[in-house]
């Protein structure tokens, strides 16, 4: 029996497979597709303080091995989260992790604080510290202090939730900006949103996406993901979880060998929706194949 459960700092997942926010929905579009037992958490869709028509259209363009979006945080708002989504998400038999962006400092705060009064079913708090697609949004993870303070004053705010800081790969050193978010109190960090990057139409002379630049993900990022889960993995200091390209058993041991401690699908979902769960029951026979008897035996096992 191999023992796949894992713990990022107070969060303890049954095993090291989650579903990334932004593209799993709300989870219901999901249940006529996957058993959500067998998931080791569900992060749905980024929630902002209020409602967000996102961004104009086109909001997605397919690149070779990635996507390209800006959806722009297309969302109902925050009440309307707690009151319409939250409800059903609760009755899910896996980990729930709200995920929110704020557009200031003081906003992320108030939201964290919303969310503790509101926290009963849920697993964790996952702060958007880094989308790509909305003025603002990336500026917060790009500052150490900046990060540090707000992952410290949402701490505050929802004292009895797990916090999880995800971080942006747009910047110099990740590793300064997860210490940063460590120091701050965060239980583990997200690593990493999307890359910015663009498409453009050369025959119409254009940008092909309505807000010009969008995020990528994909299989095209996973070497550059790899390599900011490792260094993170480095300091020791923070668990880390790696978002960005993962879609087969052989992308999740990888991320695990290198040292993260779970996973987020994220793109996998939009063509393979059942990607995770088949990785999943995957994940005993390949921990086995490096003489391990548990994830925790292969994180960050990797030979240098």
């Amino acid at each position: 029996m191999v023992d796949l459960t894992v713990s990022l700092g107070r969060l303890n997942l049954r095993n090291p497979v989650l579903v990334a926010s932004g593209t799993f929905g709300y989870a219901k579009e999901m249940e006529s597709l996957i058993d959500f037992a067998q998931l080791g958490g569900i992060i749905p869709k980024t929630v902002t303080q209020s409602p967000r028509v996102g961004n104009p259209p086109p909001r997605t363009v397919e690149t070779p091995s990635g996507l390209l979006n800006a959806i722009g945080l297309d969302n109902d708002g925050l009440e309307h989260f707690l009151a319409h989504h939250l409800p059903y998400l609760r009755t899910l038999p896996t980990a729930i992790i709200a995920n929110i962006a704020g557009k200031s400092e003081e906003e992320f705060v108030a939201m964290a604080a919303r969310v503790h009064q509101s926290r009963a079913g849920l697993a964790a708090l996952e702060l958007n510290l880094s989308c790509p697609n909305v003025s603002g949004g990336i500026d917060f993870a790009i500052d150490p202090e900046l990060t540090r303070r707000i992952v410290r004053r949402c701490r505050d705010a929802c004292p009895e939730l797990p916090l999880i800081a995800k971080l942006t790969p747009n910047v110099t050193d990740i590793a300064v900006i997860a210490r940063a978010a460590a120091d701050g109190g965060a239980d583990a960090v997200s690593a990493v949103n999307t890359f910015v990057g663009m498409a453009v139409d050369w025959r119409r002379q254009r940008p092909i996406l309505g807000n010009i630049t969008g995020g990528l993900s994909g299989p095209a990022i996973k070497p550059l993901v790899l390599r900011a889960v490792w260094r993170i993995a480095q300091l020791k200091a923070i668990p880390v979880i790696a978002v960005g390209g993962i879609g087969t058993l052989d992308d999740v041991m990888e991320f695990l060998v290198v040292g993260a401690t779970a996973v987020q699908i994220g793109t996998a979902n939009f063509y393979d929706p059942t990607a995770s769960v088949r990785i999943v029951a995957a994940l005993p026979a390949a921990i086995q194949s490096l003489g391990g008897n548990s994830v925790r035996a292969v994180i960050g096992t990797l030979r240098t």
